[in-house]
């Protein structure tokens, strides 16, 4: 066998070694079965949050045994077409086996990162929050930018995205957008994207052409189901009404229909501030209002049991120089690279349309890069 088919059978059996390890195999197995047999009782949906969250595991365990097999399968089924096509001496049968088995590989490199997503949280949908930062008029142009990005980024993985918020910028952009990405483990890969990005550019607001830098914040949280609680002392939650701003017709001009949530939470210096403007109703503003409450309570705790790594406590200092996690360089040269990994690419249009997946699984890797050695 070439040492290439060789290199590619054995990335694969480790790759498919390393997935049954993470699933607890047998147990995984019996799990699934267990929730295969929950989800066919008759009152398994009278209580639809739990059945909800229920479905997802079994969804998500499924997903992993069947890439397993399906990659067992496929591997076996390669190496026999490419033994009896070089018995047979057919070149293009062992070259499109080949082909194949580098797919293969690729698809379980991505399964791999995708175990890694065991968090509490990490299959849960998540809030992307955007704040403009030092540059006035180009940092809001920059988040109308970023907020573009990861749409699409979501777009192009079959995430549903909605705009619970945002406010319009005076000349152009925007000064800040909540955004809510819908998705399995859409949480899960948004969360290491949490920090400052800056951008290098041209500026198409300076008559003279002069490169500016611009700043922007993202911050990541995941909703909230009811197999995780949230404590909020809701004495501390102060609830404003206001008229939504921007499009939405006459009705979004004559009731205060936009809600924003103030809570000072017991152990931080600045309250947490929430607002949402995303249905006509202010009654499911406010229910979609305190979602996103416990999603950022939610994500501080967390920060508080993890001993806030550096990357996140950098994630929550001004929005400026020497915070940034990724840098978006298009002037004078073009490259955008990511300040925790290192991983770089010229391809700066690709990246601002949404191309972001080498970025957050490097990013994910060295998060959990402790598990990887542990498993090596």
């Amino acid at each position: 066998m070439r040492p290439e088919i060789q290199s590619l059978s054995d990335e694969i059996q480790q790759a498919v070694g390393l997935l049954r390890r993470r699933l607890d195999w047998d147990t995984a197995q019996k799990r699934l079965d267990e929730l295969n047999a929950k989800s066919e009782a008759p009152d398994f949906w009278n209580e639809p949050q739990k059945a909800q969250g229920l479905m997802r595991e079994r969804n998500r365990l499924e997903s992993a045994i069947e890439t397993v097999v399906e990659a067992e399968r496929e591997l076996s089924d390669a190496i026999e077409i490419i033994e009896l096509a070089e018995m047979e001496d057919d070149a293009d049968m062992v070259e499109e086996a080949v082909s194949g088995l580098k797919q293969l590989a690729e698809r379980m490199r991505r399964a791999q990162l995708e175990t890694l997503l065991s968090g509490e949280a990490d299959g849960n949908d998540a809030f992307l929050e955007i704040h403009s930062g030092a540059g006035g008029t180009e940092s809001q142009d920059w988040t109308a930018m970023l907020t573009r990005m990861y749409s699409r980024w979501a777009n192009a993985h079959g995430y549903k995205v909605e705009t619970m918020e945002e406010q319009a910028g005076e000349e152009a952009g925007l000064k800040s957008t909540t955004l809510l990405v819908k998705g399995e483990n859409a949480y899960g890969w948004l969360k290491t994207e949490s920090g400052v990005h800056r951008l290098v550019r041209i500026s198409p607001f300076d008559s003279s052409a002069r490169r500016h830098t611009s700043f922007s914040s993202v911050g990541v949280y995941p909703q909230i189901d009811d197999a995780i609680e949230v404590e909020i002392d809701e004495s501390k939650v102060r609830t404003d009404t206001y008229r939504a701003s921007g499009a939405g017709g006459q009705h979004v001009n004559k009731t205060d229909s936009a809600v924003r949530l103030t809570y000072d939470m017991p152990g931080e210096d600045k309250p947490i501030v929430v607002q949402c403007q995303n249905d006509r109703s202010q009654h499911k503003n406010r229910s979609q209002a305190w979602d996103m409450l416990r999603a950022r309570v939610y994500e501080v705790e967390l920060q508080r049991r993890e001993a806030a790594a550096q990357a996140e406590a950098d994630s929550k200092t001004e929005i400026g120089w020497g915070h940034q996690i990724r840098s978006y360089v298009l002037q004078p040269y073009q490259m955008v690279k990511d300040l925790r990994t290192n991983v770089e690419t010229s391809n700066t249009s690709g990246v601002l349309d949404g191309d972001l997946d080498e970025f957050m699984a490097a990013a994910l890797a060295a998060r959990v890069g402790g598990d990887d050695e542990a498993e090596g």
